[in-house]
C-alpha cells in the first residue's frame, strides 16, 4: 500500500479536475476510479452498430469551453480539440419554422420579432459580464469580487423561467426560452429555473456550445494526460466500498453524491452531519436514445440542420406541461426532447454519409419505462420521415443510467436536484459545502457548488478547500 499526500476517489470531470489541482500543487495523487475506463460521463463508445460513436452522457460542452479551470490548463495542448456548430441551438415549432441560438446576441434577437429588444435587455449584460462573475457563478456561496454585476444576474437567475417568460410575447421567443430553462430538470414554475437557462444562453454568445471532436471522451482524455504529465497516478478497476481500503494519505477527496458517501463513510460522520447527507434530495431522471443514421436528421426547418443542439417540445406552455408532469411523477405524451448531432460537424462520428444522433427526455426519478416511441414522435413531428432513417437504436433508462454511473442515482444526471434549497447548499448546509465532519474527508462532486456540468469547478474548488485546511497551501488562482 503506497502512501500518497491525496487520493481521489472516481475520475469524472470533477475528479480529475480536483487530482489536477492538488498535484499542481506539489502533491503526491491518487486518482482511483472503479470502472475499467476512466471519465465518468465523459466517455464516448460504439453503442449502435461499428463506426458509430456515441456519447454516454454529456455530449454539447458550453461549459467547458467558458470554464475558468479549464481556461487555465490549456487543454489544447493534450489534444482536445472543439468544434463550434454556427447554429447553437434551434426550437422547431409545429409552423415549420424554427428560433435559433446563435454567437450573435443581435442575431438571435434579431429572428424573435417583435421581442428582439426584450431578448437583448434579457442576456446582453450577463454576456459581457460572464468574465468577471464566473469564478462566483461557478463557485460556493461567498462574498462576490464584482458585486453589482453578480447583482444584475443574480436578480434574474433566481426568477422562475415561467416569470422570465412573461417578458416575451412571441411564440419563437417563449420557445426558445422554455428549451434553455429546461436544462434546470425542475418544473418551469420554480424559483432559479431561470439561471440555468440565461447562463445557456449567455454562454453562446460568449464563447459558442462546442462539441469535442472524436467524442466527449477527447475531454476526459485531455484532462488525464494534463494529470500523469504533472507526475499524477491513475488506478481503474477499484470500486471503494470503504475507507479502509484506500492506501494512507492527508486527504480523501470523492466524486460522488451524498448516497455513495453515507455507504462508504457513514459510520465516521457525525450524527447531524449524517442525518444532513441522508435528507439530501435527488431529482427527476433520464431516458436516452443513441440513434445510428443513414442519412441527416429531416427536419422541416432548414435552421435545425445546422444545429448542434435541437430543443424539441413547441411552446413553452407543451414544455412546462411536460416537466411538471415527470416532476410529480408521471410520463408526458409529448416529452421535451433534448438532441445532439455532433456528426453533422464531427466526420469521426460516424462512417461516410451516415450519421448518430444522441437524444433524452425526462423522465420520474427512478422510471424504467420505455420512452423510445414518445420521443420518436417528437422527433418525426418536427422532421417527418425521421424514422425512415434510422438503423440502430441504444436506450437506457433511469436504472441503466444509474448502474452505468452510480452518480445518477433514479437517472438524475445532475448529482442531486439543483433547487432553491440545494443550489449553494449542497450538499449540506456548511461554511465549506466540500468538507464533510470528518478531518481530511471532503466532497467534489457535482453534489458540491456550482452543480452539474462539464466545466471541473466542483473539483476545484473542493481540492482548494484540501490544500488551505489540511497542506497550509493555495490553489492556483483561475482566471476567464
Amino acid at each position: 500500500m503506497s502512501k500518497y499526500d491525496a487520493i481521489v476517489v472516481g475520475s469524472g470531470p470533477n475528479g480529475i479536475a480536483a487530482a489536477i489541482t492538488l498535484q499542481q500543487a506539489g502533491l503526491s495523487v491518487l486518482l482511483i476510479e472503479g470502472s475499467d475506463k476512466p471519465g465518468g460521463g465523459l466517455r464516448t463508445e460504439e453503442l449502435t452498430l461499428p463506426g458509430y460513436f456515441h456519447d454516454r452522457c454529456s455530449a454539447i460542452h458550453p461549459l467547458a469551453a467558458s470554464s475558468p479551470f479549464f481556461a487555465q490548463l490549456g487543454l489544447d495542448k493534450y489534444g482536445l480539440e472543439f468544434i463550434y456548430p454556427e447554429v447553437a441551438a434551434a426550437h422547431p415549432f409545429d409552423d415549420g419554422t424554427a428560433a435559433a441560438l446563435t454567437g450573435s446576441v443581435e442575431d438571435t434577437a434579431g429572428l424573435l420579432g417583435k421581442d428582439s429588444e426584450a431578448y437583448v435587455k434579457l442576456v446582453s449584460a450577463l454576456v459581457n459580464d460572464w468574465s468577471a462573475i464566473a469564478p462566483d457563478v461557478l463557485g460556493p456561496l461567498s462574498i462576490p469580487s464584482e458585486p453589482l454585476a453578480m447583482l444584475r444576474f443574480g436578480w434574474k437567475a433566481l426568477q422562475s423561467a415561467a416569470r422570465i417568460a412573461g417578458r416575451f410575447e412571441t411564440k419563437e421567443a417563449r420557445g426558445l426560452w422554455a428549451g434553455m430553462a429546461g436544462h434546470s430538470i425542475l418544473p418551469l414554475d420554480k424559483p432559479l429555473t431561470s439561471a440555468i437557462g440565461l447562463v445557456l444562453m449567455a454562454l453562446a454568445h460568449y464563447r459558442g456550445w462546442p462539441v469535442p471532436k472524436g467524442g466527449s471522451q477527447a475531454i476526459a482524455r485531455a484532462m488525464l494526460t494534463c494529470f500523469t504529465e504533472l507526475g499524477g497516478h491513475v488506478q481503474t478497476g477499484f470500486y471503494v466500498n470503504s475507507l479502509n481500503e484506500l492506501p494512507p494519505a492527508k486527504a480523501y477527496l470523492f466524486d460522488v453524491t451524498p448516497r455513495q458517501m453515507l455507504s462508504i463513510a457513514g459510520d465516521r460522520f457525525t450524527p447531524f452531519y449524517r442525518k444532513q447527507l441522508q435528507s439530501y434530495r435527488y431529482g427527476m431522471g433520464v431516458f436516452k436514445l443513441d440513434y445510428a443514421l443513414d442519412g441527416p436528421v429531416p427536419f422541416s426547418a432548414e435552421v435545425c440542420r445546422r444545429a448542434g443542439t435541437v430543443h424539441l417540445g413547441n411552446t413553452f406552455e407543451e414544455i412546462a406541461l411536460a416537466e411538471h408532469q415527470s416532476h410529480t411523477g408521471r410520463h408526458p405524451e409529448k416529452p421535451f426532447v433534448l438532441l445532439a448531432q455532433q456528426s453533422l460537424f464531427d466526420q469521426t462520428r460516424a462512417p461516410d454519409g451516415r450519421h448518430t444522433l444522441w437524444a433524452y427526455c425526462h423522465v420520474p426519478h427512478g422510471s424504467t419505462v420505455d420512452m423510445s416511441e414518445a420521443i420518436e414522435k417528437q422527433i418525426e413531428r418536427f422532421a417527418p420521415g425521421f424514422r425512415d432513417r434510422v438503423i440502430a437504436r441504444h436506450t437506457m433508462n433511469t436504472r441503466d443510467m444509474e448502474a452505468y454511473n452510480p452518480n445518477y442515482v433514479g437517472g438524475d444526471i445532475n448529482g442531486g436536484i439543483i433547487s432553491l434549497r440545494q443550489l449553494f447548499t449542497r450538499p449540506t448546509l456548511r461554511v465549506s459545502p466540500y468538507r464533510t465532519s470528518v478531518r481530511g474527508l471532503y466532497f467534489c462532486s457535482s453534489s458540491t457548488p456550482p452543480g452539474g456540468g462539464v466545466h471541473g469547478m466542483c473539483g476545484y474548488h473542493a481540492a482548494a478547500s484540501a490544500l488551505k485546511d489540511e497542506f497550509g497551501l493555495k490553489e492556483k488562482p483561475l482566471t476567464n
